[in-house]
Parts: structure tokens; sequence; C-alpha cells
């Protein structure tokens, strides 16, 4: 397994949840990484990037000013700060660096 994602969950909305996305045996931080969402009965769609130093990122509008993508090269590890989390922000959570994926961390928002 390439990449693993944790920390989903259930909250409620107006609260908050860290995703993390572990890699492993590959060069992580060679390469940028994405943080990408599906919906039930959606699209997947891109969430939020970060270049491969960490020293660049990018936001869909729909998440601009509540999330905050960052990575830990040395842990090999990328991140997603999710803050006041609505109920369509409900979906499961894959992060993507080079050309593989994880196998998603499901995020609940509901009261």
């Amino acid at each position: 397994v390439l990449l693993v994602e944790s920390g989903g969950g259930l909250v409620q909305p107006g609260g908050s949840l860290r995703l993390s996305c572990a890699a492993s045996r590959f060069t992580f931080s060679s390469y940028a990484m994405n943080w990408y969402r599906q919906a039930p009965g959606k699209e997947r769609e891109l969430v939020a990037s970060i270049s491969s130093a960490g020293g660049s990122t990018n936001y869909a509008d729909f998440v601009k000013g509540r999330f905050t993508i960052s990575r830990d090269n040395a842990k090999k590890t990328g991140y997603l700060q999710m803050n006041s989390l609505k109920p369509e922000d409900t979906a499961v959570y894959y992060c993507n660096a080079r050309y593989y994926w994880g196998q998603g961390t499901l995020v609940t928002v509901s009261s």
C-alpha cells in the first residue's frame, strides 16, 4: 500500500477534522500531493493541491478559507485540516500523489 488516509469520521456542522495521508515505497517528497473527494452519486472532485516542497497550495473555491493542505516530507505524510465543516462536505476523501491513490476515508458532516 503506497498511500493510506486516516482521520475521517462523523462531525457536526461547524466542526473540524484533520485528515492524514501516509506515503510509503516511493519518494513522496518529489511529487505534488492532492486531496480529492467524492460524494454519493457525484463525480470525484479536486479539493486542494500542494507542491512537492509545500511552498505552493491551491484550493477549490468551495473550501477556500475553511480547509488547509499541508505536508511533512520528513514524515512522508500529507494533511488536510478541515474547519467550519458543512453537510455538503460529506464525502469520501482521497489523497493522490504521482499516480498513486489511497483507499479513501469517509467524512460525514451531520447533526
